[in-house]
């Protein structure tokens, strides 16, 4: 008989314009919620809900590393204008704010302490949640969430910080 390997738990969230409101957003603010130690977020589109930049700047404040990993050059000045007005109170919560460049970082991206891990085509932004049709998986896996933490800090190697001074 042949033996497989358990693997482990996944979810897949599918969202679009003909659901009511698809759950997207939600999990997103449940994950931020739920972290206790670090946070580390890849998107290349940051135009989020009040709940979503409340749900970050809650978790900076009650001591969680919250790493936030956008575009330096934007393919849209108009999505990059709006995601860096989002920049002073996330800052002054105290996440923090890598550009990465050259090029537009697409990977959308993120880990939650060490242990789950979500991957998959929505950006943070209203059009995501909305207007597209998109699909994640949600991963509760340590070693696969480990590996995709060791993918985000080579994008913060290839990135600036942002200071609150600069903004």
């Amino acid at each position: 008989a042949t033996h497989y390997e358990s693997g482990f738990a996944a979810q897949v969230m599918g969202s679009g314009p003909t659901e009511r409101r698809g759950a997207t957003p939600q999990l997103f603010t449940n994950l931020f919620a739920s972290a206790e130690r670090s946070i580390i977020l890849s998107t290349p589109y940051f135009v989020p809900d009040t709940t979503t930049i409340e749900a970050l700047c809650a978790a900076a404040h009650r001591g969680v590393k919250v790493k936030l990993i956008f575009p330096k050059q934007n393919d849209s000045w108009i999505v990059a204008a709006a995601s860096r007005s989002y920049y002073h109170r996330l800052l002054d919560a105290g996440c923090l704010i890598y550009e990465h460049g050259p090029g537009l970082l697409h990977a959308k991206t993120l880990t939650v302490d060490d242990k789950v891990s979500l991957i998959g085509s929505s950006n943070l932004d209203l059009r995501s949640f909305d207007l597209n049709y998109e699909n994640n998986i949600l991963l509760y896996d340590a070693p696969l969430t480990q590996a995709i933490e060791q993918r985000q800090l080579t994008y913060i190697a290839d990135s600036e910080p942002v200071a609150l001074e600069q903004v």
